[in-house]
């Protein structure tokens, strides 16, 4: 016998959604306006690298506070849509992200998007009985206390086959 297929029922589904869709609302923007290989998640490293200037993947990941990993991979479809290129650091090992005459001219228009999205998200949280801004905030509050991950991991110790909690 085999069990239920776990991945029809969600909690997380319907805010991956309404996220999802958001972030398609945003890529549409630069879509409409002839920019369409821009990505919702190149604005903040484009306005980033316009106000601070050139910087290492690492310290602009460090910056963001987004993991090496996933900047790199940004950096790279930045790079792919003419938007960042790099030059040889002072220790000759490391690269420096720079913005491309493209990425300069976008920066205006990235900037406005920003403040448009930010003041569409506070118009939202005016219309919502509980606005999205103070889930997060509560959202970040119950995950300082205890982690995700240790929710994660207490959760699945009960649901493994053969663990003193499944059954």
């Amino acid at each position: 016998m085999t069990s239920p297929d776990p991945t029809r029922s969600s909690h997380f589904k319907q805010l991956f959604d309404v996220l999802a869709d958001m972030d398609a609302a945003i890529t549409e923007v630069y879509r409409a306006r002839g920019e369409g290989e821009v990505r919702a998640r190149f604005i903040l490293p484009l306005v980033r690298l316009a106000h601070l200037g050139p910087m290492t993947i690492t310290e602009l990941a460090r910056e963001l506070e987004r993991t090496h990993s996933a900047l790199s991979q940004t950096v790279a479809q930045m790079r792919q849509a003419g938007l960042v290129g790099s030059e040889p650091g002072e220790d000759g090992r490391t690269r420096v992200i720079t913005l491309t005459e493209h990425g300069r001219a976008l920066v205006p228009l990235a900037e406005a998007e920003w403040r448009a999205t930010e003041a569409a998200i506070a118009e939202l949280d005016a219309e919502i009985p509980y606005a999205a801004t103070q889930v997060a905030a509560d959202l970040a509050s119950a995950l300082g206390r205890r982690s995700f991950a240790e929710r994660l991991a207490d959760r699945l110790d009960d649901a493994e086959p053969g663990s003193a909690g499944a059954g």
